[in-house]
């Protein structure tokens, strides 16, 4: 039986944990879902030239994400931690790290990790 290849499981995780954060938030359009293509098929380039960079791959896929919808859909994904003032976007932190998280800096709290905004912004609520 032929096993899955370490970097394809990298950016095949990568992928899914960016997906469910844009089907979170209602973005997953069949463009913003090229988007997430495009990005991992610049990171396998890129984590191919760095292996040690792998663990580092969902956040960088989810940050070249955040930067296509900025130009083309505005701000995301927006802070659920804030419910007055001006909507804003979260960041990824750590911006080059492992265990990736989407962090509010005006609040200074960290909202979910990469992959669970869902559960953040009341897309799935405990009974």
């Amino acid at each position: 039986m032929e096993s899955i290849d370490p970097l394809e499981q990298t950016l095949h995780t990568a992928r899914a944990l960016v997906l469910a954060d844009l089907a979170a938030g209602q973005v997953a359009a069949a463009d913003v879902v090229s988007m997430v293509e495009d990005s991992v098929v610049q990171r396998r380039w890129w984590v191919e030239q760095w292996p040690e960079g792998a663990e580092f791959v969902a956040g960088l896929v989810a940050q070249d994400v955040q930067d296509a919808l900025l130009e083309t859909y505005g701000r995301w994904p927006l802070c659920p931690a804030c419910g007055s003032g001006d909507p804003h976007a979260l960041d990824v932190e750590p911006e080059l790290g492992p265990d990736p998280h989407w962090v509010c800096h005006k609040a200074g709290v960290k909202v979910a990790a990469v992959g669970s905004l869902g559960t953040a912004t009341g897309g799935t609520s405990p009974s």
